[in-house]
C-alpha cells in the first residue's frame, strides 16, 4: 500500500499565528477578544463614518434619567416598510431585561391620536424614569386567541352568532387566530390558523349555540311540580318540602378565568415580535373557575398578553356597570373584564345590537394593531420576581394614555 501523505501545517486565513500560540489568552482578553501580536500594528477600525460610542461606566445609571431632563439620544426606531409585506416585519430584539410597552393615546372624543414621536413619551418603572431604547409606530401582526362565552342568554347569543361572520374583517392575512369557547368548562375549538382562511369561518360556524333561557322558576300552580311518576316529581330541580314543591334554582357556571388562562397559555408560545391579544366576547360574568383572577393576571403580565373584548348582554347596558361593585354570595361576579383590560393595557367595547358587535370587532382589533410600541431595558435583574409598576406619560395636554399598569419579569426569553 502506498504511504499516506504527511500532514501539512495549514494557516487559517484571517487568523494571525499568535492567536494559536499558547499562553496569550490574558492578552487576548485585554484586547476585547482580538489577538494582537506585540510587533504587529493595531487592527484597523471598521469601515464607516461613525465612530462607535463607548459604553458608560455604570450601565444601570444609563437606564435611569432625571425626571426633569428630556432624553437626548434617540432610541432605536422601527423603520416603516416599503411595501405591505415589509410593514408587518418589524424586528424587535428581545432579552430578559427588555420590556415592551404597547401604548394607546386617545383624545377627548375617545379617538386614537397619531403622529406622536418618541420625544412625546416618558416611561417610569417603579417611579424611576427609563431611557427608551426602542420606539415604533408600525402596525404589527397579531396573534389573537378568540374567547367566546356560551353562557349568554338566548337573545344575546343569537346576536353574537350573527355577528361572528364579520370578525375576520378586523384582521389581516398576516394575523393568526385561535378559538376557545367556554360555559361549564373550556373547549379549544382550533389552534392558530390564518385570520382570513376558510377554516376559521368553518370553526366559527361550529361554535354557534342556542344559549340559555331566562325562564323564571314556577313555585305554584298546576305546573309547579313539573312531570311526575306515581305522584313523585322527576325534575331534579324540584324537591318536596313540607308537602309542597320548592324550586331549586341551578347554580350558574361561567368559567371565564379558566378560558382566559387557557388562551394565555397558548399565546405564550408565539413569537415575541407579534402582538399577543386575547379577544373576549362575553358579558364578563365569572363563577366556578379553577384558577383565580389574580393568578391569571400574573400569568398575562409575565408573558406580555393584553386582554381586549366586546362586552355584550346586560353588562353592556349603560348604568349597570355600577352594580359590578356589589357581589352577592352564590351569584356570579358581574363583568370582570374591565379589570383584565385595565391591568393588561387592553380596551373594551360595550355593544347591545348585532350591528354594534360587528363594528366593535374592527375598532378593537384596529386599536390593538396601531398602538405605539415603546421599549426599554429594565435596570432590575430578571431574576427578581417582584412586580414592577409602569407609568407612561405624554407631554401633551388633554390626552388619555392606555397601557399596562406593570409586569412580572421572566428569567427566560419568551418564544
Amino acid at each position: 500500500m502506498p504511504n499516506a501523505p504527511a500532514p501539512q501545517a495549514t494557516q487559517l486565513q484571517g487568523v494571525p499565528e499568535s492567536a494559536m500560540t499558547p499562553g496569550t489568552a490574558s492578552q487576548d482578553a485585554g484586547n476585547g477578544g482580538q489577538s494582537v501580536s506585540p510587533s504587529s500594528p493595531a487592527p484597523a477600525a471598521p469601515a464607516g463614518d461613525a465612530t462607535p460610542a463607548q459604553a458608560p461606566a455604570n450601565p444601570a445609571a444609563d437606564n435611569t434619567l432625571e425626571s426633569d431632563q428630556p432624553q437626548q439620544n434617540a432610541p432605536e426606531i422601527g423603520q416603516p416598510g416599503k411595501d405591505e409585506e415589509q410593514l408587518y416585519k418589524t424586528t424587535i430584539r428581545v432579552n430578559v431585561n427588555f420590556v415592551i410597552v404597547p401604548v394607546q393615546v386617545r383624545d377627548k372624543s375617545n379617538q386614537l391620536v397619531g403622529g406622536l414621536t418618541w420625544r412625546d413619551f416618558e416611561v417610569f418603572e417603579d417611579n424611576r424614569r427609563q431611557r427608551l431604547s426602542f420606539f415604533s409606530t408600525d402596525a404589527v401582526p397579531i396573534s389573537a386567541a378568540l374567547v367566546i362565552d356560551q353562557t349568554l342568554t338566548s337573545d344575546t347569543m343569537a346576536k353574537v352568532n350573527q355577528a361572528l361572520k364579520a370578525i375576520a374583517g378586523g384582521f389581516t392575512p398576516y394575523d393568526e387566530i385561535a378559538v376557545f369557547t367556554y360555559a361549564n368548562g373550556v373547549t379549544p375549538q382550533t389552534g392558530f390558523t390564518a385570520a382570513t382562511s376558510d377554516r376559521l369561518t368553518t370553526v366559527l360556524d361550529q361554535t354557534k349555540v342556542k344559549g340559555r333561557d331566562m325562564g323564571a322558576p314556577i313555585g305554584s300552580g298546576p305546573l309547579a311540580s313539573g312531570p311526575t311518576i306515581n305522584g313523585r316529581s322527576v325534575d331534579p330541580n324540584l324537591s318536596p318540602f313540607h308537602g309542597e314543591t320548592v324550586p331549586i334554582i341551578p347554580k350558574e357556571i361561567h368559567t371565564l378565568n379558566d378560558a382566559i388562562f387557557e388562551a394565555g397559555k397558548l399565546l405564550s408560545h408565539t413569537e415575541p415580535e407579534r402582538r399577543r391579544v386575547i379577544y373576549v366576547i362575553s358579558d364578563g360574568k365569572e363563577q366556578g373557575s379553577h384558577v383565580s383572577q389574580k393568578e391569571v393576571e400574573r400569568f398575562l403580565l409575565t408573558n406580555n398578553i393584553g386582554v381586549y373584548g366586546t362586552v355584550v348582554g346586560d353588562s353592556a347596558v349603560y348604568g349597570l356597570g355600577y352594580l359590578d361593585k356589589i357581589h352577592l354570595p352564590l351569584l356570579p361576579r358581574n363583568n370582570i373584564l374591565p379589570s383584565y383590560a385595565v391591568r393588561t393595557g387592553g380596551t373594551l367595547d360595550s355593544e347591545t345590537s348585532r350591528d354594534g358587535i360587528e363594528r366593535s370587532f374592527q375598532r378593537v382589533v384596529g386599536a390593538a394593531r396601531t398602538e405605539y410600541t415603546l421599549g426599554y431595558n429594565s435596570p432590575s435583574p430578571a431574576t427578581n420576581p417582584a412586580y414592577r409598576k409602569i407609568e407612561v406619560r405624554v407631554n401633551r395636554p388633554n390626552l388619555t394614555i392606555i397601557a399596562k399598569e406593570g409586569y412580572y419579569p421572566t428569567p427566560v426569553r419568551q418564544r
